[in-house]
């Protein structure tokens, strides 16, 4: 079953979302950024960018896209649907919904401000979670 974690309180979501991709880079993970079309523009460029000596490599997927077989290998990938890419290891989603096929990865991290939309639009997801009786780990996160 999917581990759902929720991270809250997140003073800067990009770098906190750049910084975790790395991390599960660095471990060999497969990681897929689900979101609508200007996040994953977003992100497209923050990760050239966040750090000064540092580049993760990634595709961005358009909608109804052919995966290039050279591409297949990259580890990173940004999609609006979470599904297109196929399997991988962890979803980190984007948007203000619970990504569709979510349960066919191993997990799926919410990145969550301090912000009150934010905030309430991430308590819905988490009911939506819970209610199909996904176990969720909460994590606040301290600056």
């Amino acid at each position: 079953m999917t581990e759902v974690s929720f991270h809250f309180n997140v003073p800067d979501r990009t770098a906190y979302t750049c910084r975790l991709v790395r991390k599960a880079h660095r471990m060999g993970a497969t990681v897929v950024l689900a979101g609508p079309a200007p996040a994953l523009a977003h992100f497209d460029r923050a990760l050239w960018t966040f750090e000064d000596l540092e580049f993760l490599p990634h595709v961005m997927l358009r909608p109804g896209q052919a995966i290039e077989p050279r591409l297949r290998a990259t580890r990173v990938w940004l999609a609006q649907d979470a599904s297109e890419p196929g399997h991988h290891d962890v979803l980190i989603n984007l948007g203000p919904d619970a990504p569709a096929g979510f349960e066919s990865f191993g997990k799926l991290v919410e990145i969550v401000s301090a912000d009150e939309t934010e905030r309430s639009a991430a308590r819905a997801r988490w009911r939506h979670y819970a209610t199909r009786g996904y176990a969720i780990q909460k994590h606040e996160v301290t600056a």
